[in-house]
C-alpha cells in the first residue's frame, strides 16, 4: 500500500518490522483464521496463537515466536516465520497481514480528550487514527509531508475503515511509537 513512497527493496534490506523483541510482542501482526488455516497448510512450522483468550472469539491470531527466542535478553530479537533473510517475506501478498501492508502506519484508538485531529468515531469514548511509527528506518528518509499526503489522499480512509470491521489490529496511542496523521 505504501509502494507510492516506499522502495520495496529499502525494506527488504532493513527487515526492522519483521523481528521482535520480547517487549514488543504486541507489534506481531494479525491473522484472519481463514488464513491460518491457509497458512498453516502451505507453512506447517509456523506456530499461531489466538489474540483473545476466550475460545469463542478466536477469530484472529498472530504469530507465536516465544520458543524462537535463545536466552532470556529482553532486547534479544527473534524473526517473523515468514521472513526469508535473504529475499525478505515469503508470504503471498493476499496472505501478507493488513498490518504488515501498512506498516510504518497504523491505527491507534484516542480517547476524547487526547484527540488532537478530526478522525472518525470509535466508539464513544475513543476515536480512531492513523499514526506513523517513526521506529521505522526507511520511513525516517521520506519528507513527513510526503507521508501525511499518500495517508491524506485516500490511504487513511480505507486504513480506518478496515480496523473499524477488525479491531484486533488497532494498538493503543503512545506519544513516544505514534505520530498521528489523520
Amino acid at each position: 500500500m505504501l509502494s507510492s513512497i516506499l522502495k520495496k527493496s529499502d525494506c527488504a534490506a532493513c527487515k526492522f518490522c519483521c523481528s521482535f523483541k520480547r517487549t514488543s510482542l504486541w507489534e506481531t501482526p494479525i491473522f484472519s483464521k481463514e488464513d491460518v488455516e491457509k497458512l498453516s497448510a502451505l507453512y506447517p512450522q509456523a506456530k499461531f496463537r489466538p489474540i483473545n483468550k476466550d475460545s469463542q472469539k478466536n477469530t484472529s491470531f498472530t504469530i507465536d515466536i516465544s520458543n524462537d527466542y535463545k536466552t532470556n535478553n529482553p532486547d534479544e530479537e527473534a524473526p517473523c516465520p515468514f521472513l526469508n533473510p535473504h529475499e525478505g517475506c515469503i508470504l503471498p501478498q493476499e496472505l501478507k497481514p493488513f498490518d504488515c501492508k501498512i506498516w510504518p502506519l497504523r491505527v491507534v484508538s484516542l480517547s476524547s480528550k487526547e484527540e488532537n485531529s478530526e478522525t472518525p468515531d470509535c466508539t464513544k469514548h475513543t476515536k480512531l487514527a492513523v499514526a506513523l511509527t517513526p521506529t521505522c528506518p526507511a520511513i525516517n528518509k521520506i519528507p513527513e509531508e510526503q507521508v501525511q499526503k499518500l495517508v491524506t489522499s485516500g490511504i487513511g480512509k480505507t486504513i480506518l475503515e478496515y480496523a473499524k470491521e477488525h479491531p484486533d489490529i488497532i494498538k493503543e496511542y503512545s506519544e513516544f511509537l505514534s505520530k498521528i496523521l489523520m
